[in-house]
C-alpha cells in the first residue's frame, strides 16, 4: 500500500545510527517486497530480529484438497463447521479449517474465543474478513482494532496475534494468498494514490496504533512457510518478545478497511462484477457486494443475468442482508456458493421476475474469483449440502 505512515521514534535519515537512552543501538530491519524493489518499511527493534534459540516442526493442519469432480456448483454451510461451544477453546490461527484452495489462494473459516499464538505467514499476504465479533490484532507495527465488517490486511511475514474482545464469537473468513494483496491497479495513480473513481480512499484505511512494546523472553512464534511441494510450519523460540519495535516508517504495514466504507458503483443497467472489486492478489480478485440502490433504467432487471465467467471460479461468502438472486436455494448468512468456471450460473428460478421494480438491495457478500480452479478442503467437504447443483432445475440425478 503506497501510502506513507510513521509511528514511534525513528532517526532523521535512513540507515543511520538510532541510539537507545542508554547509548546502545536499536536494530534496524528493512521489511520489503519483491526483492526490495516495491513497498517497504523500516523497523527499529530493541533486540536482534533474526535471533532464535529453538526451532521445531509445527503441524499446520490438514491442507489437502480434492478436485471439484464431477464439476458442479456447490453450497457450503460454514456455520455448521463448529459445534455450538467448540469456538470457546479455539483461536483465530490454529483453529482455521480449510474450505477451498489452489496454488494461489486458500480460503479458511474459524470461530474463535481464545487469543491466538504469535504467528506470521511467510507464504503470502492475508486478508481476513470479520463476519462478527471484535478483536485486537497485535502486530510488530502496533495494534489494530477489528470489528464486524472489517477486512484486516496483513502483509507477508508480519508477526501478529488475534485477541478476541467481548463475549460474542469471533467469526473470521481468512483469505490467504501466495502473493501480495493490494487495491486494484486501475484505482491507483501511477504514484500509488487512490483515484477519484475508486470506491474508497486513504481516509478509509486504518493503520496500526503504536508502537506496541511487550517484555518477555523465550517466546514462541508460529511461522507458516513454503517447504517441499507444499506449505509447512515451524515453531520458533525467540530470546526476546518480537513486539519490541520502538518506531517504524514506510509504505508496508497492516491495516483495516470496513466493508461499510465501500461506495458502490451503480448505473441505469446492471453493472458487471468488476464494479464491486476491492482488492487483488496473484491470480485472484476480491469483490464485495454491499447494500445499494439498484439499476434505474425503466426496463431494468436488477438481479444478475445468467453468466459464465469462463476464466474463473466464483466464490461468494454471504455475510449479511438478504441476497435476492439466491432466494429459494437454501443459501443464507454463513453460506458459500461455489460457481466453477465452465458452468454458467445466475438467479434462482423466479428471482428475475421478483426483482423487477426493486429500488434497493440489502445484501452483504464477499466474493473471491480465482483464475485457477479451486479444490475442496476438508472443511468444505464437511459442510457441502449436496443439493445446490440441482436448485435451478428442481430435480437431481435419477
Amino acid at each position: 500500500m503506497a501510502h506513507y505512515r510513521r509511528a514511534g521514534e525513528i532517526p532523521p535519515k535512513r540507515h543511520t545510527q538510532h541510539r537507545t537512552p542508554e547509548g546502545g543501538l536499536y536494530y534496524e530491519e528493512l521489511m520489503g517486497e519483491e526483492g526490495f524493489s516495491s513497498d517497504s518499511s523500516l523497523l527499529y527493534h530493541r533486540g536482534i530480529p533474526s535471533a532464535i534459540v529453538d526451532a521445531t516442526v509445527w503441524d499446520v493442519g490438514d491442507l489437502t484438497t480434492t478436485p471439484n469432480a464431477p464439476l458442479v456448483p456447490r453450497h457450503l454451510k460454514l456455520h455448521d463447521l463448529f459445534d455450538d461451544d467448540a469456538w470457546k477453546a479455539l483461536d483465530a490461527v490454529t483453529g482455521r479449517r480449510l474450505v477451498l484452495g489452489n496454488t494461489d489462494v486458500r480460503l479458511s473459516y474459524v470461530v474463535a474465543g481464545e487469543a491466538s499464538p504469535l504467528y506470521r505467514n511467510a507464504v503470502g499476504d492475508e486478508c481476513v474478513y470479520v463476519e462478527s465479533g471484535t478483536a485486537v490484532v497485535e502486530t510488530v507495527f502496533g495494534s489494530l482494532d477489528a470489528r464486524q465488517g472489517d477486512y484486516v490486511v496483513l502483509p507477508r511475514a508480519t508477526t501478529h496475534r488475534w485477541v478476541p474482545t467481548g463475549s460474542e464469537p469471533l467469526r473470521l473468513y481468512a483469505i490467504e494468498a501466495n502473493s501480495h494483496i493490494a487495491p486494484p491497479k486501475r484505482y491507483l495513480s501511477r504514484y500509488g494514490q487512490l483515484l477519484e473513481h475508486s470506491p474508497y480512499c486513504e481516509r478509509d484505511l486504518h493503520g496500526p496504533v503504536g508502537p506496541l512494546l511487550v517484555e518477555g523472553t523465550d517466546v514462541e512464534v508460529l511461522v507458516k512457510h513454503r517447504g517441499g511441494s507444499g506449505i509447512t510450519g515451524t515453531r520458533y523460540v525467540v530470546p526476546t518478545h518480537p513486539f519490541d519495535v520502538v518506531g517504524w516508517d514506510g509504505c508496508l504495514y497492516p491495516y483495516t478497511f470496513n466493508i461499510g466504507d465501500f461506495e458502490p458503483i451503480t448505473g441505469r443497467v446492471h453493472q458487471p462484477p468488476p464494479a464491486h472489486q476491492v482488492f487483488e492478489g496473484g491470480n485472484f480478485v476480491i469483490c464485495n457486494f454491499v447494500p445499494r440502490k439498484v439499476d434505474y433504467h425503466p426496463l431494468s432487471i436488477p438481479v444478475p443475468y445468467y453468466h459464465a465467467n469462463v476464466d474463473s471460479d466464483e466464490i461468494m461468502f454471504y455475510c449479511g442482508g438478504d441476497y435476492e438472486a439466491r432466494k429459494g436455494s437454501g443459501i443464507g448468512q454463513g453460506s458459500i456458493s461455489v460457481h466453477p468456471g465452465g458452468h454458467s450460473h445466475g438467479p434462482q428460478p423466479g428471482a428475475t421476475e421478483r426483482s423487477i421494480g426493486a429500488e434497493h438491495f440489502d445484501e452483504l457478500a464477499v466474493m473471491v474469483d480465482t483464475f485457477r480452479p479451486l479444490e475442496l478442503g476438508e472443511g468444505g467437504r464437511a459442510v457441502d449440502d449436496g443439493t445446490y447443483a440441482w436448485s435451478w432445475s428442481g430435480r437431481g440425478p435419477a
